[in-house]
């Protein structure tokens, strides 16, 4: 009996004991997390140090301007300049860590990573350069041989040997470059042409209009076939007319043949070769003479008509060649200079969209319309197909300029000051020099370089006028950086 109570008391005993040992657990493990916790506020606290497997490790690090710092102090970092930064002051192999205060310049650029001095005081920057002097940020002609800053708080910048012998060339970081969006282009020759587009219109050619008149009074008795707008071939009959004067002409060169008045005066009276002949051939004068077209074109007007009777001089018909025409273009006055004889031309007319008819001036009229300050020129086109008609509204593009190519840069590469023009040349490794250039035409987003610029130069075409801006602050150090090193040290 006493041996059965004594188990069921240690079943009972059983729950109990697992109960303690998992609050004891639960009691270590939040021991565990506050102790972490406490350590790793003490870890932060002292010091955060960047492990070198973190993503980023290898990046520059932030270097810190100390020179006259002011403010609070933000934190303390590594002497050494090890990512290792604090927030209380504390030492790093015997050595106090640096305080970063507030004013503090911080930079993400690539500098110089050690400094000495030489045997002749000379302070040399990565072992081969030379720290000159600091110049003012501003461009003012002020230098100092340690650093400063100015009244607006701007730190002076370094100028180091070799930088800028010139006093105009610029040395920009290749980050700079990227921020900056700075391109460059190669100078290469290429054909500069600028068109002048001025309205036209198209007109006959005054050399290939023929008037059809008789030359003493006459009767039509027949008119063939042609009415206006017609296209003839030279040779084909047009109309037959009965003139007595013409007759009488006639009868006396039959009857006389080989006297050469009577040939002579039927020529006087405007009778075709080939009608005289037929008179010689037939030795017989007739009642009618046939006028044939005197050449191929395009019938402009007709005013004969049958049994009409026709004084002399009378116009019947106008018979124009359409194969080649004219178009008149008026050109302003501020462009006459750039207009040659000879210059290629584009006409366009408004009713044949998409059609492009090549000619060349042939003529540039002496006289400048007093009214509208135009001068007219004449273009001369082939017409084979007959497109183009008189009167026609025309816009005419002539392409000015030389087509001898020439050295040549985008338009974009030219800073224009109204009294001087500038490149910026790349010279490679982030260094660039402005130079003064003389420029000549313009066309095509291309600007003919006539001295400053040769060809397979690289030019640069964006962010230009930030590199002439620094380019003319440097300028006004020029004289400084020519100056001895003893004189340096006496400015202020």
């Amino acid at each position: 009996m006493e041996q059965m109570t004594s188990s069921h008391q240690r079943q009972d005993h059983k729950p109990q004991a697992r109960r303690t040992v998992r609050l004891v657990g639960l009691i270590v493990v939040v021991a565990a997390f506050a102790g972490a916790f406490l350590l790793g506020l003490r870890l932060g606290a002292a010091q955060w140090p960047l492990p070198n497997w973190l993503p980023g490790s290898t990046s520059p690090q932030p270097s810190v301007n100390t020179a006259n710092p002011s403010g609070s102090v933000l934190y303390y970092r590594d002497p050494d300049g090890k990512p290792i930064y604090a927030a209380e002051p504390r030492q790093a192999n015997g050595r106090p860590f640096i305080a970063v205060r507030a004013s503090a310049e911080l930079s993400f650029d690539e500098k110089p990573t050690s400094a000495g001095v030489s045997g002749n005081g000379t302070t040399v920057v990565g072992g081969n350069k030379k720290l000159l002097y600091y110049r003012n940020p501003m461009g003012l002609p002020d230098t100092s041989p340690s650093p400063k800053k100015d009244s607006m708080g701007m730190d002076y910048i370094p100028v180091y040997e070799g930088d800028d012998d010139s006093g105009t060339t610029v040395t920009i970081s290749p980050g700079k470059l990227q921020r900056t969006g700075v391109r460059s282009q190669t100078a290469t020759k290429r054909v500069v042409v600028q068109p002048v587009r001025v309205p036209g219109t198209v007109q006959l050619d005054e050399r290939r209009v023929t008037i059809v008149a008789t030359r003493s009074d006459a009767f039509i008795d027949k008119v063939e076939n042609v009415t206006t707008g017609d296209r003839v071939r030279k040779g084909q009959p047009l109309l037959q007319f009965y003139s007595p004067e013409v007759n009488a002409a006639a009868a006396q060169l039959i009857t006389n043949p080989g006297i050469e008045g009577a040939r002579r005066r039927l020529k006087n009276l405007n009778v075709q070769d080939e009608t005289i002949a037929e008179m010689e051939r037939t030795r017989k004068v007739p009642l009618s003479i046939q006028w044939l077209a005197p050449r191929d074109g395009l019938v402009l007007e007709r005013n004969a008509i049958e049994g009409m009777k026709a004084a002399a001089g009378d116009v019947l018909f106008r018979i124009a060649d359409v194969s080649v025409m004219w178009v008149l273009a008026d050109v302003p006055e501020y462009d006459l200079g750039a207009i040659k004889l000879g210059q290629a031309v584009n006409v366009r007319v408004r009713s044949l969209p998409g059609r492009t008819f090549s000619g060349g001036i042939n003529l540039i009229y002496p006289q400048v319309n007093k009214e509208t300050r135009t001068t007219r020129v004449r273009i001369e086109l082939p017409n084979p197909e007959g497109l183009l008609l008189p009167d026609m509204y025309a816009d005419v593009e002539i392409a000015t300029g030389s087509a001898k190519p020439v050295v040549a840069v985008p338009d974009g590469a030219v800073i224009d000051t109204g009294t001087r023009q500038v490149v910026i040349l790349d010279k490679g490794d982030g260094r660039f020099e402005p130079r003064e250039v003389k420029i000549g035409k313009r066309g095509g987003g291309y600007t003919e370089v006539l001295s400053g610029v040769a060809e397979a130069d690289q030019v640069v075409v964006s962010a230009n006028f930030l590199i002439d801006a620094e380019s003319n602050l440097r300028a006004a150090l020029q004289g400084m950086s020519d100056a001895t090193p003893a004189s340096r040290e006496k400015m202020p």
